[in-house]
């Protein structure tokens, strides 16, 4: 059971990550959940001592990605162009700016294949990617306690 805790502890942080934005999607009638954020739960809590899931990362890529996705949505482009270029440019800009976190790398598809607008930034992403490191961390805190210590 002892290498079993791990992953457990993981999958349960990630279930009560999703199920909170869930609720709070409900309770709030706000979107602050989103599929990349699914993705995002497998670094932060099954790895997260990788820089993939440092919380500049998680928040960085996150919306820098959105915010390319948007703004790439305004150009007079065929729509695989549009996709294709959000994705390229997410790629390029988390990497040169070290805020690499491969599940942002979807954000572009959902913000054009959406049309999401500008509200999508400060209600969904940043609220989502900041309660997702919150809870990250304090799984990490929790995971590094011994067993049954109080």
């Amino acid at each position: 059971m002892k290498q079993w805790r791990p992953a457990l502890l993981a999958g349960a942080g990630a279930s009560m990550a999703i199920a909170l934005l869930g609720w709070l999607d409900l309770s709030w009638q706000l979107t602050l959940l989103m599929v990349p954020f699914g993705a995002s739960c497998v670094l932060l809590f099954s790895l997260p001592q990788s820089p993939l899931a440092r919380p500049q990362n998680v928040l960085g890529g996150h919306l820098l990605s959105a915010t390319l996705g948007l703004l790439v949505q305004l150009l007079p482009l065929p729509m695989e162009l549009k996709l294709a270029l959000g994705v390229g440019l997410s790629v390029a800009m988390m990497q040169g700016l070290g805020l690499i976190h491969p599940p942002a790398g979807a954000n572009p598809l959902l913000v054009l294949l959406t049309a999401q607008s500008w509200p999508f930034l400060w209600e969904t992403v940043l609220p989502g990617a900041l309660l997702l490191v919150i809870m990250g961390r304090g799984a990490r805190w929790l995971n590094s306690r011994p067993l049954g210590a109080p």
